[in-house]
């Protein structure tokens, strides 16, 4: 029993670094599983939502706050960089301007933030997004004809069913099942493993793409990635002390460091030149070893 007991605490402490460090030495394999990432995504989402109170859904100053930072600091670190070389200063604005990551809720629930909040930003980061996005593209990538309502549709239909279809079960088993909702909602660290697994995945897609770029562009990308990884500290840092000041410091680093790298890979291959899609492939292994840290610490605290 005692050994169980220290297996499974050693598991829980270990298994992120070790699902990312299998990612990395197993990422050839990692295609024919790909699909099952948005699928644990959907089941984390839906774990998670069961611990919400309809009363909490109320969008605050706090929100409007984040969402002013996203929006306007993407253009900071657009224009700071523009001159050093305008492919970096695109791929650091991308990783500034883009939503956040529809899991967001999920990593902030293990960290004790409030998983209401960030659903409710992580949301409205989105639709602001799809309404923005065609615009603010339009005028970095001046030699590309960019559809509002192609662009829009596209983003809507990747990213509200995924927050808005697990959030609504969630709401239907509290008034219709409770008793199937009490159950999912005493189980919180069933999301933890299910994190682990898409970690793996999630990591291990992300250095296939980085590995298929042609070393003629190396310099290039390393730039890139040393761009991505000085946003990705600044977000979680401005999130977290913001976060402070308004009562919840995880949400405000989750809500503008954890960043929808899919969509932001999308969007660069899509409207930018394709180079720029190595600074949000790195912020994939970027925000996910500060999460691993995060909730490592929090795990090992106890």
């Amino acid at each position: 029993m005692h050994y169980g007991c220290c297996m499974r605490k050693f598991l829980k402490t270990w298994i992120l670094p070790l699902s990312m460090a299998g990612g990395v030495l197993l990422h050839e394999y990692i295609g024919s599983i790909s699909w099952l990432s948005p699928v644990l995504i959907f089941c984390m989402l839906t774990i998670t939502f069961t611990k919400l109170d309809p009363k909490d859904f109320k969008i605050t100053r706090f929100h409007l706050v984040l969402l002013a930072i996203q929006f306007l600091g993407c253009w900071i670190v657009y224009y700071s960089l523009y001159f050093f070389n305008p492919i970096v200063a695109e791929g650091a604005f991308l990783c500034v301007f883009i939503s956040t990551a529809t899991s967001a809720p999920v990593v902030t629930g293990m960290l004790g933030g409030s998983v209401s909040t960030l659903a409710i930003y992580s949301l409205l980061s989105n639709m602001v997004l799809a309404i923005t996005a065609p615009m603010f593209l339009s005028w970095i990538a001046v030699d590309r004809d960019i559809d509002f309502m192609d662009s829009f549709h596209r983003i809507c239909t990747q990213v509200v069913p995924m927050l808005v279809i697990p959030l609504a079960l969630a709401l239907l088993m509290r008034k219709y099942t409770p008793q199937v909702h009490k159950a999912l909602s005493a189980r919180q660290s069933v999301s933890f493993w299910l994190w682990a697994v898409a970690l793996f995945i999630v990591i291990g897609n992300a250095v296939s793409f980085v590995m298929k770029q042609p070393l003629s562009l190396l310099d290039e990308m390393i730039y890139l990635a040393l761009a991505s990884l000085a946003v990705c500290c600044m977000q979680f840092y401005i999130g977290r002390r913001v976060g402070r000041r308004y009562g919840d410091k995880v949400a405000g680093a989750q809500g503008l460091g954890q960043k929808n790298t899919v969509l932001a890979l999308w969007l660069s291959l899509t409207y930018l030149n394709p180079i720029i899609s190595v600074a949000p492939a790195a912020y994939i292994a970027w925000q996910n070893i500060i999460n691993s840290t995060q909730i490592y610490l929090k795990t090992k605290r106890g």
